[in-house]
């Protein structure tokens, strides 16, 4: 099976996204994932064709910002988190996803959560990536620092940026020619950094975690939450909080693994993820 890319214009804005369609017939509901900072839909690589080989359709999306969709000045798109929402929402509409299961992973994952919560008709059920989902979570200053002023202009326009922040955050080396996909929007156009710089300064992450706490505790869905035990950013105390305080969640930690699970840990991450998407 093949990882398929596409581009739909929504509202003025181009997504693109990448596919995998099932093998054989299927009635399993698709999956929709969605990436973290400063990433893309390309870190899903590894993750989709096990879906796929399943009989699941999976779909990954580059945020409107981030690798190949567009870069939209921050005076046409507000970069904020009902921003992504608006623009999520219209896009789930456009490629027709009726009911899927739903995958977050980052800073960013957590507003897909926010989607979640205030579409609930849409979502069978979530798996969580070492997303920030407590009000304990802070943006770690690896990236804080990219939206400082003044230094985050110059800073965001670095590709290096990509390699210091997967690889510090994985805490593995990623191989050169996966780093060539990542840092490519940073190289052809000034626009990625300016989203990057965007996306940090108006991510409003405290009421985003506020969100998220207190509308969890009423969630009744399924929730996997897969967690990467040596995150440097977000720790799996929180994860376990959270799980306690939602009603039908499950938590499994994942040792000698850091901030980008699916980044080199697929193998680990599927054993779990693909029977419980199954269950919807």
């Amino acid at each position: 099976m093949s990882i398929t890319e596409h581009k739909i214009t929504v509202d003025s804005l181009e997504w693109f996204y990448r596919q995998v369609k099932p093998v054989g017939r299927s009635d399993l509901l698709p999956v929709l994932l969605l990436h973290g900072l400063p990433s893309q839909s390309y870190s899903w690589r590894n993750i989709m064709p096990g879906l796929a080989q399943q009989g699941t359709m999976a779909i990954a999306p580059d945020w409107i910002g981030y690798g190949f969709s567009s870069k939209p000045e921050k005076r046409d798109f507000a970069y904020t988190p009902s921003a992504y929402i608006t623009a999520l929402n219209n896009f789930i509409e456009a490629i027709e996803l009726e009911r899927f299961s739903l995958v977050v992973q980052g800073f960013l994952g957590s507003v897909g959560l926010q989607y979640a919560l205030r579409n609930p008709d849409k979502i069978t059920n979530i798996i969580i990536l070492n997303t920030p989902i407590s009000s304990t979570a802070k943006l770690p200053w690896k990236i804080q620092q990219m939206g400082l002023p003044l230094a985050g202009e110059m800073m965001t326009q670095d590709p290096l940026l990509v390699d210091r922040t997967l690889e510090g955050g994985s805490r593995y080396v990623i191989k050169d020619q996966d780093l060539d996909i990542y840092r490519k929007p940073f190289l052809k156009t000034s626009a990625a950094g300016r989203s990057l710089l965007a996306t940090i300064r108006n991510l409003q992450l405290t009421t985003a975690m506020a969100e998220i706490e207190s509308g969890f505790k009423e969630w009744q869905k399924p929730i996997l939450i897969q967690w990467g035990k040596t995150d440097p950013w977000l720790t799996l105390d929180m994860a376990e909080k959270f799980a306690n305080s939602v009603p039908d969640a499950q938590i499994v930690g994942l040792n000698d693994v850091a901030h980008y699970p699916q980044e080199h840990h697929h193998e680990v991450i599927l054993q779990d993820l693909l029977p419980f998407v199954r269950r919807s």
